[in-house]
Formats: C-alpha cells, sequence, structure tokens
C-alpha cells in the first residue's frame, strides 16, 4: 500500500541540481537505505521529505494522517526544556498524558507520602488506561534504558553532544510515525547500542528512510536502496550488499551501451561524410538523428577517489608506550600501559563513549602528556592527524587554496607528481568547483576536503580519529583499499565495524576502570572472543547458582517417613555392621590354619566392609537434612 507518492521532484542549490525530476513511492514497511557521495543531496532530500526544506518543482501526495518524524545528523533540541518534555514531545493526547504520568511518577519518588500527588497519580493512571498509552510508555522506557538516558529533569542545555544526540534518537523513535528519516543516526554511539539500533528498527511499525555510513547497519536494517548520482536517482531491490552487485551489474550495461552508441554514431557519421544520395526528407532526418546522438549523454564516468600518495620513508623506530598512566579527576582511563608500534602496523582503539580513546590517541600524538609514563617516538616519524574535532574550516578560503596551503605538488609511491589541482580532482571535486569557497560545501564535503588536506602532507605515520563519520560509503570503500596500500603506520579509533575488520589486524580495547587490553585480529574477532568469554563466565555463574540452590534445597528438606524410620535405626545398623567385622577378624584368628576357610572369611570381611563405608555416607547425608531441620 503506497504511503507516500513523490513525482518529479526538483531541487537545486546555486548552481547545482541536487535533484532532477526524481520520482518514488514509499510503501508500508519499507527500510530505505539512501546513499550517494557526499554533496548530493541526500541530507536535503531527507529535509524536503520532512517539510524542512522547500523543493524547486515537483508533487508529494499523501493521506492527511500520515506522520513524519525526522532525526537530523545535529540534535535540533529546545535547550530550555527538560529531557522529559523533549522525549515526550507533542500535542497529541498520548504524549501529553505520557509527559504528565513521568512527571507525577518523578514527583512521587521524592514526595511519596504526599496525598495530592498521590490523587494526581490515580488520575493519571486512569488516563493512560483511556490513551491505551501503557505499552507505548513501556517502549519508550525500554528506549532509553538501551540509549543509557538518564537524569530526566535535567535541562537539554546541560547535556553533553554525545548525551544530546541521543536523546535526540529517542524523542524520533518514541514519537508515532509512518514515516521515520534517520540522518547518520549510528554517529557517536558505541557498538553494543548500534546493534541495539538495528535489532529495535527491524520491528519498527512504520516505514523508515536512513542516510548512514555504517555499511553493517545497512546490510541488516535496509530491503531497499535509494542511490542519488548527479541529480538521478537509482533503485536496487535488497540490503546494500545486493545493491554494490546490482550496481555493478547497471555499471557494466550503461558501458555497454554507450559503446553501441558509441559505434552507431560513428557508422551514421561515416555515412554522411561519404555523401551517400538518399531523399531529401530521408537524409535530413538521418542529420538530425546524427545531432540528437552527439548530444546523447552516459553516465559512465564513475567517480572515484583515488589515493595513490606516497608517504616519507619511515625508519625502524616508530613509536612505544611505557609504562603510560593517565586520569580525569578520580577517573582513571589508561593504567600502566606498555605498547610498541612497529613498521607497517594496523591498529585500531575501540571501547565506549567517554571511554579515553581519543585522549590515548592524542597522549600518542604529543598533544596530551600522560600522567605518568614515557612516549617515545622515532626520528623519521612524520604524523598525519584527522581529527573527529578538527577546528572549523575558513569558510571565506577557496576549495583549492585551502589545499594548496599545505602543497601545491605531492608525490605518488611510483615517484610522479600530482598538482593540488588534480588530488581535488581525484578527491570528487572538478576544476569548476576548485574555486567555490568552503562555505558553501556540504559537512561531508568538508570533511573529504580535510581528508585530502591531512594526505597532502605525505604522512607516514597516520591517526586517524573517528574517520567515518560524515564520509560516504564510496569515500570509505576508497580509503580501506588505499589503507590496504599505504606503506606506513595506520591508528584509528573508530566505532564502525566494517572499517575496521577491513583496516585493523590489532586491537586497544578499552574495558573498564583504566585497563586496556591488547588483542591480536580484527574487530569482530575481538567480539567473538568477547562473546565467548560472557559465555564462559554465564556458564560458571549458571553452574554455581545450580550448585547453591542444590544447597539450599537440602537445607529447605524435610525427611521422609521412610528416612525418619531410617534415621532411627540407622545407628544400630552401624554398630551392627561394626560388631560383625570384629567377630570376622576373630574367627580369621581362630582357622588360621585353615587357608580355605580363612578366604572365605577375608571375602566375607570386606563385603561387610563395603556395606558399612555405605552406611556412613547415607548417615552423613541424612544428618546434615537433621541438622538444617533443628536449626
Amino acid at each position: 500500500m503506497s504511503m507516500l507518492q513523490v513525482e518529479q521532484l526538483t531541487k537545486s542549490f546555486g548552481d547545482k541540481d541536487l535533484f532532477d525530476h526524481i520520482s518514488f513511492t514509499v510503501t508500508n514497511h519499507q527500510r530505505i537505505g539512501l546513499i550517494g557521495v557526499n554533496g548530493t543531496g541526500k541530507s536535503t532530500l531527507l529535509k524536503v521529505l520532512a517539510g524542512i526544506e522547500s523543493m524547486d518543482e515537483g508533487t508529494m501526495d499523501h493521506a492527511k494522517d500520515f506522520t513524519v518524524e525526522y532525526l537530523p545528523q545535529e540534535p535540533d533540541l529546545e535547550e530550555d526544556l527538560t529531557v522529559l518534555e523533549q522525549i515526550y514531545y507533542g500535542d497529541s493526547e498520548m504524549m501529553r498524558t505520557m509527559r504528565q504520568y513521568e512527571q507525577v511518577l518523578q514527583e512521587l519518588s521524592s514526595d511519596p507520602e504526599n496525598t495530592s500527588v498521590q490523587e494526581r497519580m490515580l488520575s493519571l493512571q486512569q488516563k493512560m488506561d483511556e490513551t491505551e498509552a501503557w505499552e507505548a510508555n513501556t517502549v519508550a522506557k525500554t528506549i532509553l534504558s538501551k540509549l543509557g538516558i538518564e537524569g530526566y529533569q535535567k535541562k537539554v542545555r546541560e547535556l553533553s553532544g554525545g548525551q544530546k544526540k541521543r536523546v535526540a534518537i529517542a524523542k524520533a523513535l518514541i514519537q508515532p510515525a509512518d514515516l521515520l528519516l534517520l540522518d547518520e543516526p549510528t554517529n557517536h554511539l558505541d557498538n553494543e547500542t548500534i546493534e541495539w539500533l538495528e535489532e529495535y528498527l527491524s520491528s519498527y511499525k512504520g516505514s523508515l528512510m536512513i542516510v548512514t555510513h555504517d555499511r553493517y547497519f545497512l546490510n541488516r536494517v535496509t530491503n531497499l536502496i535509494y542511490e542519488l548520482e548527479r541529480g538521478s536517482l537509482y533503485i536496487y531491490e535488497g540490503n546494500y550488499e545486493t545493491f554494490l552487485e546490482k550496481r555493478a551489474e547497471r555499471e557494466e550495461q550503461e558501458l555497454q551501451a554507450e559503446q553501441k552508441h558509441k559505434n552507431t554514431l560513428k557508422r551514421e557519421l561515416a555515412w554522411l561524410k561519404a555523401g551517400v544520395k538518399a531523399r531529401g526528407t530521408k537524409q535530413r532526418a538521418r542529420i538530425q538523428r546524427v545531432e540528437e546522438m552527439k548530444e546523447t549523454s552516459f553516465n559512465t564516468d564513475q567517480e572515484q577517489v583515488d589515493m595513490a600518495i606516497g608517504s616519507k620513508r619511515l625508519g625502524k623506530q616508530v613509536l612505544e608506550l611505557e609504562g603510560v598512566t593517565h586520569a580525569f579527576g578520580t577517573q582513571t582511563i589508561v593504567n600502566d600501559l606498555d605498547y610498541l608500534v612497529v613498521p607497517g602496523e594496523r591498529l585500531g582503539i575501540i571501547g565506549p563513549n567517554g571511554s579515553g580513546k581519543t585522549t590515548l590517541l592524542n597522549i600518542m600524538a604529543d598533544r596530551i602528556q600522560p600522567d605518568s609514563g614515557d612516549i617515545n617516538v622515532g626520528s623519521t616519524v612524520k604524523i598525519g592527524y584527522y581529527t573527529q574535532d578538527h577546528q572549523e574550516i575558513d569558510g571565506s578560503l577557496k576549495v583549492v587554496e585551502y589545499i594548496k596551503e599545505v602543497a601545491e605538488v605531492i608525490h605518488t609511491a611510483d615517484g610522479d607528481e600530482i598538482t593540488a589541482e588534480q588530488m581535488l580532482e581525484r578527491f570528487l571535486f572538478p576544476r569548476s568547483q576548485q574555486w567555490t569557497y568552503i562555505r558553501r560545501l556540504s559537512g561531508g564535503e568538508r570533511r573529504r576536503l580535510y581528508l585530502l588536506r591531512v594526505l597532502m602532507s605525505e604522512p607516514n605515520v597516520l591517526f586517524l580519529d573517528e574517520p567515518t563519520n560524515d564520509l560516504d560509503t564510496e569515500t570509505l570503500s576508497i580509503l580501506e583499499e588505499y589503507l590496504e596500500q599505504f606503506p606506513g603506520v595506520v591508528i584509528t579509533v573508530s566505532h564502525d565495524r566494517y572499517f575496521l575488520d577491513r583496516v585493523v589486524d590489532r586491537l586497544l580495547a578499552f574495558e573498564g576502570e583504566g585497563h586496556v587490553r591488547r588483542f591480536q585480529g580484527n574487530y569482530s574477532d575481538y567480539l567473538d572472543t568477547r562473546k565467548q568469554e560472557k559465555r564462559a563466565v554465564e556458564e560458571k555463574r549458571k553452574e554455581a547458582s545450580a550448585q547453591e540452590e542444590t544447597r539450599r534445597n537440602n537445607r529447605k528438606r524435610k525427611l521422609s517417613y521412610n528416612e525418619k524410620r531410617e534415621w532411627e535405626t540407622i545407628e544400630d545398623d552401624i554398630a551392627e555392621l561394626e560388631s560383625q567385622l570384629e567377630q570376622v577378624a576373630e574367627d580369621v584368628e581362630t582357622h588360621s590354619s585353615d587357608s580355605e576357610k580363612v578366604q572365605e572369611l577375608y571375602a566375607k570381611q570386606e563385603q561387610v566392609e563395603q556395606e558399612l563405608e555405605a552406611k556412613m555416607e547415607r548417615w552423613e547425608e541424612l544428618s546434615l537434612i537433621v541438622e538444617e531441620m533443628n536449626q
């Protein structure tokens, strides 16, 4: 069933056409991944669908009660609202009721004996019943818990950037919507939260349209891919993996069509040049057709980021950390860390948000001094540092000026020279855009430009702090291919599972309380190991719990009727068996000269000893039960 019909949507930004008469339909329960090179208009399309930006041409048709919820890349929250007011935002009766209920719940927890608050709570509980808000409230609480949101009474302005992002996500997920638009929802989330979000969105009742660089996330959540390319929209059934296969097929078909077109045009031109006689009208038609064929264009110039950049020679000594310890206040983030970075190393630094990953990277880069310990850097090391919180690029500079501040010419691994203008072209900045002011670039285009600036310095040690944030999947794929060929050292902080799996083979994992674990393998290997360790711990816990349960059950037991009778006579039975053993011993002495008799007595002695041992064990079991009963 169609929920939203978009026809001939057109939108320009300055002299750049973002959408050129694109059309599509959104139906129930679709999970759409929206991809494309940065600057193609992905975020703009979401804003148009959300009604935040207007279109130049086109129509959007939907039912009157159709609702859209939009999560922007950067949280757009009201600073003076509390977290609670922001999360349960809106004028719908259900949202108002849930907001009031949570506020009164907070009051009641602070003053449980207040009869006035108790009466309001009873009234709101009844209203929750009437609006059928209990299920929505349970879902909301689950979302808040999984996103780690606490302190509902805090003002939004008091939150950190990461906390604001989580509140914005919670608000988008809690608000009921037919179409949920998510722009980079995984940015600044740790992997555990991302995995929960994947699972949650798989059962989301409405339809989704998602812009994200997280390719694992795309692959697991989507069932339809929209690709924006040069103003056109290409639609692929399936997830990201299927999209890669189908796009390769489309590009191959376009190359074949272009070649066929060229061959036909060549024959037509040869015919005209040969001056073959034909009726006038037919000849004019042929000339007109040739002119039209000359104007026909094919989308076969694949934009790729060519990153065949060389690096300065790197010696044997790179970087060594000895006994590095660092704390923020009373919280130790790194405790007595030793680590040797060797030439060619591919090291990933992982851990929850706020655990200290970027701080460790800054210590390695000598931007922060540790509380104790030493960092020894090799004399040939030249660091290129791509930071996630880079200083704002001067928007008054032109694109080419910004790059030429670092170098006008660089050298490839083969010794060839490449000019700044040529490198910009390889980074998808055509000559026509190179004299554009940076302030006119999209956020993603600025990140791509900043990445080029870092690489233009020809480093031999690359520090990458969250490089996947705000870079499109195309650029990321080429960056990964470049890093595979890069002759120097790569040290990266990242939460992008796909990127880590492709790029690194060693990890430093922040596991809490200053412990940084050294791990050989990529991120998936680490996750598998952690899951196995957790399973082992859980199995031990269950085993210990089962043993404790058995002990508790034994302590709680009472003697059955037969056990009572057994308990009353067991000591006499033991005494009788002991007497039998004494009698056998005497009989052995008496018949010591009769070997056959003695053997018979020894056999009897062994049998009685076994019976006595069994009786003693049974006595211990029963005595424990009796002891517990008497306590």
